[in-house]
């Protein structure tokens, strides 16, 4: 099940690699996808607002979480390019030990620090009460979301994209199941969504485990590769943090985006909260890509082949300029009717909010390849072991967002909100595109440092160190 992306046409890897991803993208948008559209119809617009009012908080939390896994399996794809198997497995024993202190840690601070976050984000209070609820439950199932995204960015670090799609389709039929059981029998309100999501999530973890134990004893570490190891930990810190940084600090500018959103009222929140959802499924092209190239990088790397480097990135912007010109023309056709997805025909104002929601969507798609550059070579940066200009990246998306929210939305209302996105997009490009070129010439120039034996045996030790 596993898949060397060493060898072999650039495109053709990318490509296959890349779909199973993003049809396990498509599974896990789902949650939120189905979480927003049963919201809006049976419990209405406020209740999809209050639900949209966490949604960069979710991103700063959440986010975090995710990209520190992703962290984490940058050094298992490296030592499996490299075809040091015994190494993988430390990493993977030390990760695990890692994810499991992390996952703690943020669940204390989060669930106590919420309440006063949503108040300092001006949430409107027809919906705090709600938005508060719903984000209390989702960070108390952080734990979950530890399991699963560890275990599956593991599996896809050996370069089987498919077996996670499989747990999450499952995943994600059980959260439709249980989102219309909670809210429409139990009454359970907003807080039965994020239930819901919670544990359809813990779900997919269960079953990534299951599978782990069963199907790749190449995972499963003896005594001696369980030990804690400082080096280790000190690795995939580097790897991790920055990457789960460089979530949390582009969602700080989305915090400060959002409450300048809650200033302008109710209805632009629930025009904000129902074009995110349609913009988090269309976008889930991008994330599949990004997270084939930081495997394709990783794995290159690892087995000293840096010419492969640039050809992979080429090959999959190819990719995404194709995808925005037809999510773009999508969109000119049926963004309207994407937006009642998340409406309920009779509500008030309905009008109006689908028009603001359009807007909302068609602006973004009109910027979706800045937005796939974005993800195409950030990702791979941090595949091929530079965390901190993906962080570097992360703090121009956060200033371009805040510097939106701060000083444009209150003067040109929603219209500053839509295009906030799009400038954070191409300031983070103005920084990666010679990002990238740095970083495979410093790569370059290390592997002529290394001596011929050396080269194969530690072929990626350089890069981590230099990030050091």
């Amino acid at each position: 099940m596993t898949k060397d992306l060493t060898t072999g046409n650039p495109m053709r890897l990318i490509v296959g690699f890349t779909l199973p991803m993003l049809l396990g993208l498509l599974f896990q948008q789902m949650y939120n996808m189905v979480d927003a559209m049963i919201v809006g119809k049976l419990l209405g617009a406020n209740a999809l607002a209050a639900v949209g009012a966490t949604g960069s908080i979710n991103f700063l939390v959440i986010g975090f979480c995710a990209g520190v896994c992703g962290g984490f399996a940058i050094p298992v794809a490296q030592r499996k390019g490299a075809g040091e198997l015994s190494r993988m497995r430390r990493y993977v024993a030390n990760a695990a030990y890692l994810a499991a202190a992390f996952a703690v840690v943020l669940t204390t601070a989060t669930a106590l620090l919420c309440r006063p976050i949503l108040t300092a984000m001006h949430t409107p209070d027809d919906i705090f009460q709600d938005a508060y609820l719903y984000i209390l439950i989702i960070f108390l199932g952080i734990p979950t979301t530890f399991l699963y995204n560890m275990l599956a960015e593991t599996i896809r670090a050996l370069g089987d994209s498919k077996t996670p799609v499989f747990f999450l389709a499952l995943s994600s039929c059980l959260n439709i199941l249980l989102d219309f059981a909670l809210i429409l029998y139990f009454h359970a309100g907003v807080a039965g969504a994020a239930i819901a999501t919670v544990a359809s999530q813990g779900v997919s973890g269960l079953a990534c485990l299951v599978y782990v134990w069963k199907k790749l004893p190449v995972l499963h570490p003896n005594r001696a590769e369980r030990r804690l190891n400082a080096h280790s930990c000190a690795v995939l810190c580097s790897m991790g943090m920055p990457m789960g940084l460089q979530y949390s600090i582009t969602a700080i500018g989305s915090i400060v985006l959002q409450a300048a959103v809650n200033g302008l009222g109710s209805l632009y929140v629930a025009a904000v909260a129902a074009g995110s959802k349609v913009f988090q499924l269309l976008a889930c092209p991008y994330d599949a890509m990004g997270a084939t190239m930081a495997t394709y990088c990783g794995q290159n790397v690892g087995a000293g082949k840096l010419d492969r480097l640039g050809r992979g990135v080429k090959d999959c912007a190819l990719l995404g300029l194709g995808y925005s010109l037809a999510a773009l023309g999508a969109m000119l056709l049926f963004a309207p009717a994407c937006t009642m997805w998340f409406l309920d025909p009779q509500e008030e104002q309905l009008e109006l909010l689908v028009s603001l929601t359009s807007r909302y969507i068609l602006i973004l798609t009109m910027f979706f390849f800045p937005l796939a550059l974005v993800n195409i070579v950030r990702f791979s940066i941090q595949g091929m072991g530079f965390g901190t200009f993906a962080i570097l990246a992360g703090v121009l998306e956060m200033i371009a967002r805040a510097a939106m929210g701060k000083f444009f939305v209150p003067v040109f209302g929603f219209h500053a909100a839509c295009f906030a996105p799009a400038t954070a997009w191409i300031c983070a490009d103005l920084f990666l595109i010679p990002a990238f070129a740095v970083c495979v010439k410093r790569l370059r120039r290390q592997y002529r440092n290394l001596s011929g034996a050396e080269a194969q045996t530690r072929p990626a030790l350089r890069p981590q160190k230099s990030n050091a």
